[in-house]
Order: structure tokens, then C-alpha cells, then sequence
């Protein structure tokens, strides 16, 4: 079906042929014709089938000319969302009059101040620099005739229902009212009777499912092994443009300065970054300056970038919902796509209550030329800081260690989980047997512990330290403790044997050093 027989105007049609849109998607095709009728609309579909120009162009067409005032609302959950929205209105409503602007947060009101003076007719919003506009007496929406919530189960999410409420009351009554999302969980069911009349609901696709094109990977890896993987990769295909998804603002930090390192072009953006960051990671990313973006969710609803090859989810998603929304990203407009997810062994419960909400069986792929083996030992010493660098593959060493000799490493382990401190050779031997002076049974016979020259100690591994070992290791336990060992004060010189009245020596705040035991 042409977009000429959805009822569309000449001047949206000459920009769709424009844009090489050649046919409608099935949510467009279903959602247009309502929306010019009149009606109110609450439409359903899957992530990347077109749900913005659904309202964008029935909405150009409905308002008509130019009048001055706001006369539509669009409300989103994000400001790139939001910027995003507002650009795809430009797009469409080139041959229009009308007028649009974005208001978000993270920037200088300022320059929206100067727009709404000057008159515009539809703006797109997120709620709460709306609301603070309108509590400023900068903006007036008495004349809407048109409100759309996108994202809507978002917006929910992110906690905007109270906000929704507020900006609808504020509203004339007489409206047309829309929402759109890509899944429809009770409390947008309940937003729906509240705010809207006698809605026509448009479903496409299948409930939480994510669209067929998307090729779906499980890559059960250990947590500290997923920098690794991601490099792995990445050298033996190509990944251009790629997504990637962690579930930290510092995690998503963390990889872009490994990356970053590595000569690979990566932008990154996140809530902790200002909004003129985030929107040059996300202009760059559009224009191919980078070839990989890394996120947290704030990129996972609604941001439409063309022909993303690959998503990955480094960190995985704690539910269907955002699992559905981050792997949408790609695979967008009847296109095909990849989507990676990297598990480790406490993500198997999400990925199988994933698996029972979206009905599939995802499958699950373990490399052959990926080494997947690496000791407590050798991880330890790839988090070790060379040269001073603090840093290797993402991963923040704990302390500046040499690592050279593991004697070091597994004797202060040894000691960290030990219950005291034993100075001499004696009471080190019965910390590690358990007994002093007892008798114990083994394999060859009955001997005496605490007495016996013999050793039982694993030679390099746990033994009698040297002086510089233990210099070593009180350095190592001073970094973590702040100290050498936590220090304890003695008993009151007043006080005998037995006495379990609290009172020590020194006192507190006394300035007299206790010794340490």
C-alpha cells in the first residue's frame, strides 16, 4: 500500500518519495488513517517498525497552517529521544509552516525561551523541564489540541507518571490523545482509561517479542574475562557500526578509556555525561566519526540510528523489556541484525525468565579459539599495574603490586582470611595445622605437630616469610587497611585476670600509642 492511500496530504507524500519511503510499515499503515480520523490511539509494536512518523505525519497534516501557538504536545522519556522526535517533525514538515522546538534538560533555558516567544506550534518535551517552564509562566498549553506520550512504558519506568498527570490536567479536555509503546504492561493499560476517550488500540507484531530479523548470541563468559571477548571479537569480524550496552555510567567509562587505548574510534554517553557530550557521542555515531558507541539504557528506547551491524550487550539487562529495546537498535526498518550478549553465571536466572517472556530459546555459543581458561593467579597479575599504569583491559587493580613473586601475593591472602596475627615461627606452623603440641592422625602414622622439625608447608607457596616478604606484606595491608593490622589497646593495669569489666588502657583520644598484639 502507496502512503498516498493512508489519506496522507501532497506535501507529506513528495517528502516520503523524497526519503526513498517506499511503503508504509504495518504499525504507519494501521495508525495514520486513525489518527486523521480523529480518534485517540494507543499503538503497540515492536522497537524499529516506525512508530514515530505514525504520529508525526497524521499530526503535520491535522494541525495544517501556522497559528502561533502551541497546539501539540509530544512528551518523551529522554532528551536525545526528545531532540530526535523533533528533528524527524523538521524532516517531515519541510513544506509546512509549522513550527516545532525541543524542550529538555541538561542545557540553558534560555535558548527555548527565546522559541517559545517567538511562536511555535508543536513542541516536544520531556516532562520535567516542561513542567518547570509552565511554573515559570513561560509557557501556556491551553491551546493543545493534540498530545502524544512516546515511549510511554518508559516514561513509567523512569518514574514520570506523577509528572504525566500534572501536564495532562493542565490540558483542555477537548483534545486528541495518542501513545505509543513497545510494550504494554497494567499500569499503561490504566494510564489509557485515565487520560484518553474511547481509544482505538493498534497492536503489530508479537507481544515483548523482539523483531525476527535480529540474530540473537549468548556468550557465556567469566565477568572478568568480558573485556577480552569484546577484543576477541572484534578482530575476527566486522562490527561497523556497533552498540554496546553496560548496565553502569563507570562501566560504560571504563571500557571507552580500553577502547579508547586499543586506537579503536568509540564515543561513549551516558546520564553522568553534559548534554552536549552526549549529543556529539551521538551526532559522531551517526555520521560514522565513530564506529563504536557505548551506553548505559538511555540509548536503548526510541534512538534510531541507521544500519547499526551489531549490538552487545556487555553487561546483561535485568529484563525482557530492556533486553527487547537494547537489541531493537539494530535490525531497524525490515533490516537484519546481530545481537550479543555476553552472561556470566548469576545472569542464568534472568536469561531464563528472558527466554519465558519472549517464548525463545536463545542460543548459546562458546568459542573454540577463545582461551577461556586463566587462573586466579594470572588474573591477579593482569590486574598488576606495570610502569605505574593502573590499568589493563578495563580492569582498575585494587593496589600498586609486584606481582613478580607469588609467594607474596598467596601468603597475604593467606593472611587476610586468618582470624589473627602470629609473630613467631611456632604459633605460624599451629595457625596452618589447626593444633599446637596436640597429636593428629594422617595417612603415614601418628606424629606430634607443634614439636616436629618436619614441614608441611608447600615449598613457594605458603612458608615462614622472609624479613622483606614481611615487609612487603605490611606495605600490601597498609595500602587496603590504613594500617599495617588493625590495633588493639590493652587491658587496664588496674584490672585482673578474668575481669570482664570494659575498661582498657589507653583510653580513647588518650594520644598514648597501644601495642599491637
Amino acid at each position: 500500500m502507496p502512503f498516498a492511500q493512508l489519506g496522507l496530504n501532497e506535501e507529506l507524500t513528495r517528502v516520503l518519495r523524497d526519503s526513498a519511503y517506499e511503503r508504509p510499515t504495518p504499525i504507519q499503515a494501521e495508525a495514520i488513517p486513525t489518527i486523521l480520523e480523529g480518534r485517540d490511539v494507543a499503538g503497540t509494536a515492536q522497537t524499529g517498525t516506525g512508530k514515530t512518523a505514525a504520529f508525526v505525519l497524521p499530526t503535520l497534516q491535522r494541525l495544517g497552517t501556522a497559528k502561533g501557538r502551541v497546539r501539540a504536545l509530544i512528551l518523551t522519556p529522554t532528551r536525545e529521544l526528545a531532540a530526535q522526535v523533533e528533528a524527524a517533525i523538521r524532516k517531515y514538515g519541510r513544506f509546512s509552516k509549522l513550527r516545532s522546538t525541543a524542550i529538555y534538560g541538561g542545557v540553558s533555558q534560555r535558548h527555548q525561551e527565546e522559541a517559545l516567544r517567538s511562536g511555535v506550534e508543536i513542541i516536544v518535551a520531556t516532562p520535567g523541564r516542561l513542567l518547570d517552564l509552565m511554573n515559570q509562566g513561560l509557557l501556556n498549553l491551553s491551546s493543545v489540541e493534540i498530545l502524544t506520550l512516546d515511549e510511554a512504558d518508559r516514561m513509567l519506568d523512569m518514574g514520570f507518571l506523577p509528572d504525566i498527570r500534572e501536564v495532562v490536567r493542565r490540558l483542555p479536555e477537548d483534545r486528541q490523545t495518542l501513545l505509543f509503546t513497545a510494550t504494554l504492561p497494567p499500569e499503561i493499560q490504566n494510564l489509557t482509561r485515565s487520560i484518553q476517550k474511547d481509544p482505538v488500540m493498534v497492536r503489530v507484531g508479537t507481544y515483548r517479542a523482539p523483531v525476527a530479523t535480529v540474530e540473537q548470541v549468548l556468550y557465556p563468559v567469566l565477568p572478568h574475562q568480558k573485556s577480552d571477548l569484546l577484543l576477541h571479537l572484534l578482530e575476527r569480524e566486522t562490527m561497523k557500526p556497533l552498540l554496546v550496552f553496560t548496565k553502569t555510567k563507570h562501566g560504560a567509562d571504563k571500557l571507552h578509556d580500553l577502547l579508547e587505548r586499543r586506537r579503536f574510534n568509540v564515543a561513549c554517553i551516558h546520564s553522568g555525561r553534559t548534554q552536549s557530550q552526549r549529543q556529539a557521542a551521538l551526532d559522531g555515531f551517526k555520521k560514522s566519526q565513530y564506529h563504536i558507541l557505548i551506553a548505559t539504557d538511555i540509548m536503548a528506547r526510541g534512538i534510531d540510528v541507521q544500519d547499526i551491524s551489531h549490538v552487545v550487550n556487555f553487561d546483561f539487562p535485568n529484563n525482557a523489556d530492556d533486553y527487547i529495546h537494547r537489541i531493537g537498535r539494530t535490525a531497524r526498518a525490515d533490516k537484519s541484525g546481530l545481537a550479543y550478549s555476553f552472561v556470566a553465571p548469576e545472569d542464568e536466572g534472568t536469561i531464563r525468565s528472558i527466554e519465558k517472556n519472549i517464548r525463545q530459546q536463545l542460543n548459546r555459543v562458546k568459542l573454540e579459539d577463545f582461551s577461556y581458561d586463566v587462573a586466579s593467579r594470572s588474573a591477579f597479575r593482569a590486574q598488576s599495574s606495570p610502569a605505574g599504569d593502573r590499568f589493563r583491559d578495563g580492569i582498575r587493580s585494587p593496589v600498586s603490586v609486584n606481582a613478580g613473586s607469588p609467594k607474596v601475593f598467596d601468603r597475604f591472602a593467606h593472611g587476610f582470611s586468618s582470624s589473627g596475627r602470629s609473630t613467631g615461627q611456632g604459633s605460624h606452623r599451629a595457625r596452618l595445622s589447626g593444633n599446637s603440641g596436640r597429636t593428629r592422625k594422617s595417612r603415614s602414622g601418628s606424629r606430634n605437630v607443634g614439636n616436629t622439625e618436619q614441614s608441611n608447608w608447600v615449598e613457594g607457596l605458603i612458608g615462614i616469610p622472609s624479613q622483606e616478604e614481611k615487609a612487603e606484606l605490611r606495605r600490601l595491608q597498609g595500602k587496603i587497611f590504613g594500617s599495617s593490622w588493625p590495633q588493639r589497646r590493652k587491658r587496664h593495669p588496674s584490672l585482673r585476670a578474668g575481669q570482664t569489666k570494659d575498661r582498657y588502657w589507653p583510653p580513647v583520644g588518650s594520644g598514648r600509642k597501644s601495642t599491637a598484639l
